[in-house]
C-alpha cells in the first residue's frame, strides 16, 4: 500500500489524496453493505468511475448458459446478481462549473471508511476556476438496524463569496439505462477474466413502476427472466436558510431532484437522502413500493443522526465480539480490521440468504455462493457471531429439495449441493471444476458440526442439521464403490478436489478424507439420536425415509475410505495419479503468466503436479486430529514448492500449517499475503471485489494459526505459534454461549470469561477451567522453529518412484539442502538445470535419457 496516500490509522481506512489511476480497486475497499444491500465506493459525482455497483443479496437475473458441446446433466440455466438501481449520485454545480474530481483543483481531500461507525465519509475544499473555495463534505451508510435502508448526508458549504449552487439528486438504473450524462455506453463505468460476471446482452429490468409518491422518487422493476422484483424509493431533506427551488424528474430508468439555492458565504446547505430498497421472488412491485414507504416513514421519524448512532452501536457490538488485537504493530492492526469489516458486511443482515464470494462490493463471480463460506467464513462466524452461522446454515437447508433434484439428475441418491449458485440451482458451466467439486457436499457437513459442537445448538442439529447430514451421506455412499481387486476399501472416483488445476481425478485426498468425516458425522448424530431423543429421531426417519441399514453402511463406508498414502514418498498423494505427473517448474515460469489458468490450456496445467491452491495441505487443517505432526510436515514439505497460491484461498491455510510444523518465517510470510491480498490489490482483481473467504482465512489464520486454537471432536484446545517478531496477541471466541478472552505473548496464553459461564480448554494437553477470573498458562516456546521453508524441488531425480537407498550399515549423512534433513520422504520433483528442455514454452525439466 502506498503510505503517503494512505496513513496508518488502527481504526480507519484513510485516502489523503484523490487518484484516479486505480479507481477499480478504491471502489471495491471503500464500499459499504450490511449483507442485503451493498453500496460500491463509487464516488458521489458519478463520473470518474471503473464501475459502478448497488447491489441485493440474492437479486439476480438467469439466462441460457450456451454450451458449444452438449451432454446430459450440464448447467442450463446461469444467475447473475444484477446492478440494481444507483441511489449514490449527488452532483454538485457552482456557478454552472460542475464538481469532477479527476480534474478539479482540490486544495484538500479524504475519505475514510470508519471501521468503527461503520460509515463512509469523504470532505474536500474545492477552488473553482473563478477562485471561489467550497467545502464539500458527505457521509453513507447501509444501516445495520434497518437492513433494507442506506442513508448518505451531503453538505456544502461556501467558503469564499456566494454562488448559484444546483444540486442534483439522482437515483439510476445504470443495468440497463445510461449514466447521470444520459450515455448510455457510459452506464456501468468500465481483459478476459474468467473470475468476472457475465453481462447481459438485453434488456434486464423491465419498468414496472415511476413515479413520485409523496414527495419520493419512486422506481420499480421485473425482472425480465428470474421473475424477480423490486422497488426502490428515495427520501431528500433539504437544510439551508437560503433561498432554494426544487424540481423532480421522474422517467422509467431516472428519477432526481433538483436543488437550486443562491448559496451565502457560510450558510451551510445540508442534504440528507433515504434510500428503502426491497426485492422479492414475485411479490408486485408496488406492494414492494409500501414497504419502501414504511421503512422510510420509520427512518424519517427517527432522524439521521439517530440512525448513525444506532448504526454505530451495532457496530460497536460487532467488535467487542470480534476484534483481535495485535501489538504495536499499527499498521497490521488496521489490515486486520478491516478484514475483519469486510466478514461483518457481508453477513450481518444476510438473513435468509447466503454470503457471496465478493460480499455486495462487486459482482465479481456473478454475485454466486460458492464453498468458501462453509470452510473460510463460517469458522468466523461460529465462533463470534453463532446466530448469523446458523442463517447461513438455514440457507443451505433450504436448498436441499433442490440439491435432491440435482442429484437425481446425477444419477446419484440423497442431496448434491450445487458448487456454485444464487437460487440453489448449478451454475457453473464447466464441471470439470464446478459439479465434479462433491467436497461441497462435505464441507457444508463439516460447517454444521463445527456450529453444533461449538454452539451446543441441539435444536437446530436434530431439526434441520440432520437432515444435511443424513443427505450428504447418503450421496457418497452411492457416489463410491468397493474396490475387491486386493485391500477391500471404498473409493471415489470422478471428482474434483479444492485444487482446479487437477480436475476430475480418482481419490481426490481432500475429497476422501472430508466424506469419510461427513459419513462419521451422520452416523454419529443417528446414533445420538437413537440413544438419547428416540422420539425426534422417529420422527426424522419418517420425514427422511431412514432406514437403519443405511446408517450401518456409512459406518461400514468410513471405516473402509480410501486414503491415499504413498509408501515411498512418506506422503498423501493429492489423487491417485497424482504422483505420477511430470512436475511444473515455477521457478522457471516468467512472472508475467501468473496466475497460470490466464497463461495456459487447462489441458497443459492438468498434465503438471502443480496447484492453484492448498488441497492436501487444507484437510491437514480442517481434520487435523487425523494426522500425525510428521505427517503433516512431510506434507508441507511437498506440496508447498508446487503451489502457486493463484487462488486467494491458498495463502491462508499455507500460513496455518506453516505455523504448526514449524515454518514461523514462512507463516508470518503467507499470512501478510493474504492480510494484503485486497488492500495492495495482491491477485491485480481487488476491483472485481473484496475476496470474503480470504478475510475469513485471516481470522483462522490468527486464531487458529498464531493463537493455535482447534476444536477438534468438541474440544477446544491451544497450541500457539506466536511469531518471534510480534509481542502479543488478543482475540475473542464464543464457546457454548460464552465469551472467552484469549491473550497470547512469547511466555504465556492468558483466559478468561468475558459472557456466561465458565469453560474447559486444554492448553497443550493440560486441561484448564477459565471462568471471569483471569487464568495465566505458562507456555515454553512457541512450538518448533524451523528457519526458512521447504525445500525447492530440484535434483535429477525421476519424480515418479525413487530407488531404495542401498544399505550400507552406516546412518545417512547430512544432506546439503536446507530443509530437507527435516524431511524424510521427500524427494526432488525437477530435473537438473543442465537438462533443461528448451523445446516448448512450457517450463519443465526432462531426465537424462542418454
Amino acid at each position: 500500500m502506498d503510505r503517503t496516500r494512505c496513513p496508518v490509522d488502527p481504526w480507519r481506512l484513510v485516502e489523503s489524496t484523490y487518484d484516479d489511476s486505480d479507481l477499480g480497486v478504491s471502489e471495491t475497499l471503500f464500499a459499504v453493505s450490511n449483507g442485503y444491500l451493498g453500496l460500491r465506493g463509487n464516488v458521489e459525482e458519478g463520473r470518474d468511475t471503473h464501475t459502478h455497483g448497488t447491489f441485493v443479496n440474492g437479486f439476480h437475473e438467469t439466462w441460457p448458459i450456451q454450451h458449444a458441446e452438449e451432454a446430459y446433466g450440464l448447467a442450463r440455466v446461469g444467475q447473475t446478481i444484477v446492478n440494481v438501481p444507483d441511489p449514490k449520485t449527488i452532483k454538485l454545480y457552482v456557478d454552472d462549473e460542475p464538481l469532477l474530481l479527476a480534474t478539479a483543483d482540490l486544495e484538500t481531500y479524504e475519505r475514510v471508511l470508519d471501521l468503527r461507525a461503520g460509515l463512509l465519509r469523504r470532505e474536500v475544499v474545492w477552488r473553482t476556476s473563478s477562485g471561489k473555495r467550497v467545502r464539500i463534505s458527505s457521509t453513507r451508510m447501509t444501516s445495520v438496524e434497518e437492513r433494507h435502508l442506506a442513508v448518505m448526508t451531503f453538505e456544502v458549504e461556501m467558503l469564499d463569496g456566494d454562488a448559484s449552487l444546483v444540486i442534483s439528486s439522482q437515483l439510476l438504473n445504470r443495468q440497463d439505462g445510461s449514466d447521470e450524462y444520459h450515455v448510455r455506453s457510459a452506464a456501468m463505468g468500465e481483459g478476459f477474466d474468467p473470475r468476472r460476471a457475465e453481462s447481459f446482452a438485453e434488456r434486464v429490468l423491465d419498468p414496472r413502476l415511476h413515479e413520485e409518491r409523496d414527495g419520493r422518487l419512486l422506481l420499480g422493476y421485473r425482472t425480465h427472466n428470474s421473475r424477480m422484483t423490486i422497488a426502490t424509493m428515495v427520501e431528500h431533506q433539504l437544510e439551508t436558510e437560503d433561498p432554494v427551488r426544487a424540481d423532480a424528474v421522474v422517467e422509467e430508468d431516472l428519477a432526481k431532484h433538483v436543488y437550486r439555492i443562491e448559496a451565502s458565504r457560510g450558510t451551510v446547505v445540508r442534504l440528507n437522502k433515504l434510500v428503502a430498497v426491497h426485492t422479492s421472488r414475485g411479490v408486485p412491485a408496488r406492494e414492494l413500493a409500501d414497504r419502501c414507504g414504511r421503512t422510510l416513514d420509520r427512518a424519517s421519524e427517527r432522524g439521521v443522526a439517530a440512525l448513525q448512532e444506532e448504526h454505530a452501536r451495532t457496530w460497536e457490538r460487532f467488535w467487542a465480539e470480534s476484534d483481535v488485537e495485535v501489538d504495536g504493530l499499527p499498521d497490521v492492526q488496521q489490515a486486520v480490521r478491516w478484514n475483519l469489516f469486510q466478514l461483518g458486511q457481508a453477513s450481518m443482515r444476510a438473513g435468509g440468504h447466503g454470503i457471496a464470494a465478493k460480499g455486495l462490493t462487486a459482482s465479481g463471480y456473478g454475485g454466486h455462493y460458492f464453498w468458501d463460506t462453509e470452510c473460510y467464513v463460517l469458522p468466523f462466524l461460529t465462533y463470534t457471531h453463532p446466530q448469523a452461522a446458523r442463517n447461513a446454515l438455514r440457507f443451505r437447508h433450504g436448498m436441499l429439495d433442490d440439491a435432491r433434484r440435482r442429484a437425481a439428475e446425477m444419477a446419484q441418491y440423497g442431496a448434491l449441493f450445487p458448487w456454485r449458485t444464487i437460487n440453489g440451482h448449478e451454475a457453473s458451466a464447466y464441471f470439470a471444476a464446478g459439479t465434479a467439486q462433491y467436497h461441497i457436499n462435505a464441507d457444508i457437513a463439516y460447517a454444521l458440526m463445527k456450529y453444533a459442537r461449538a454452539t451446543g445448538d441441539r435444536q437446530f442439529l436434530v431439526s434441520q442439521g440432520v437432515d444435511l447430514l443424513v443427505e450428504t451421506a447418503r450421496l457418497w455412499a452411492d457416489l463410491g464403490f468397493w474396490q475387491v481387486n486386493g485391500d477391500k476399501s471404498f473409493h471415489l472416483h470422478a471428482v474434483t478436489g479444492p485444487d482446479e488445476y487437477n480436475t476430475v481425478v480418482n481419490d481426490n485426498f481432500f475429497t476422501n478424507a472430508m466424506a469419510r468425516h461427513n459419513l462419521c458425522a451422520a452416523v454419529e448424530v443417528v446414533r445420538d439420536l437413537e440413544r438419547n431423543d428416540p422420539d425426534e429421531l422417529r420422527r426424522a426417519s419418517a420425514r427422511l425415509g431412514l432406514q437403519e441399514v443405511e446408517v450401518v453402511e456409512w459406518a461400514r463406508v468410513a471405516e473402509q475410505m480410501h486414503i491415499p498414502f504413498d509408501e515411498d514418498f512418506g506422503i498423501h498423494p493429492q489423487d491417485s495419479q497424482f504422483l505420477d505427473r511430470e512436475v511444473w517448474d515455477l521457478e522457471g515460469t516468467p512472472a508475467d503468466h501468473a496466475p497460470l489458468l490466464l497463461h495456459y490450456h487447462p489441458l497443459v496445467i492438468y498434465r503438471f503436479q502443480v496447484l492453484k491452491q492448498a488441497d492436501v495441505v487444507l484437510a491437514l487443517y480442517l481434520l487435523g486430529d487425523r494426522f500425525s505432526q510428521e505427517e503433516k510436515r512431510a506434507d508441507f514439505d511437498y506440496y508447498d514448492p508446487i503451489t502457486t497460491g493463484d487462488s486467494s484461498l491458498s495463502a491462508v491455510v499455507q500460513s496455518i500449517i506453516a505455523a504448526e510444523v514449524g515454518y514461523h518465517e514462512l507463516a508470518l510470510r503467507y499470512f501478510y499475503d493474504a492480510l494484503f491480498v485486497d488492500l495492495a490489490d495482491r491477485h491485480r482483481n481487488a476491483a472485481d471485489g473484496v475476496h470474503v473467504a480470504s478475510t475469513g482465512g485471516v481470522w483462522s489464520t490468527l486464531v487458529g494459526g498464531f493463537g493455535g486454537m482447534r476444536d477438534h471432536r468438541g474440544r477446544l484446545t491451544f497450541d500457539p505459534r506466536l511469531p518471534q517478531e510480534w509481542t502479543g496477541l488478543t482475540f475473542r471466541m464464543r464457546w457454548h454461549g460464552s465469551r472467552l478472552r484469549v491473550r497470547l505473548t512469547q511466555d504465556a496464553l492468558t483466559l478468561s470469561v468475558e459472557v456466561g459461564d465458565p469453560v474447559e480448554v486444554e492448553v497443550r494437553g493440560e486441561t484448564v477451567r477459565v471462568g471471569t477470573a483471569p487464568v495465566e498458562v505458562p507456555v515454553d516456546g512457541q512450538g518448533p522453529r524451523i528457519e526458512g521453508g521447504p525445500a525447492p524441488h530440484q535434483g535429477g531425480e525421476s519424480p515418479s518412484r525413487r530407488a531404495p537407498e542401498p544399505d550400507t550399515g552406516q546412518e545417512p549423512g547430512p544432506t546439503t539442502d536446507q530443509g530437507l534433513e527435516h524431511s524424510p520422504g521427500v524427494v526432488p520433483h525437477s530435473w537438473s538445470h543442465e537438462l533443461d528442455d528448451p523445446t516448448g514454452p512450457i517450463p519443465v525439466r526432462r531426465p537424462d535419457t542418454r
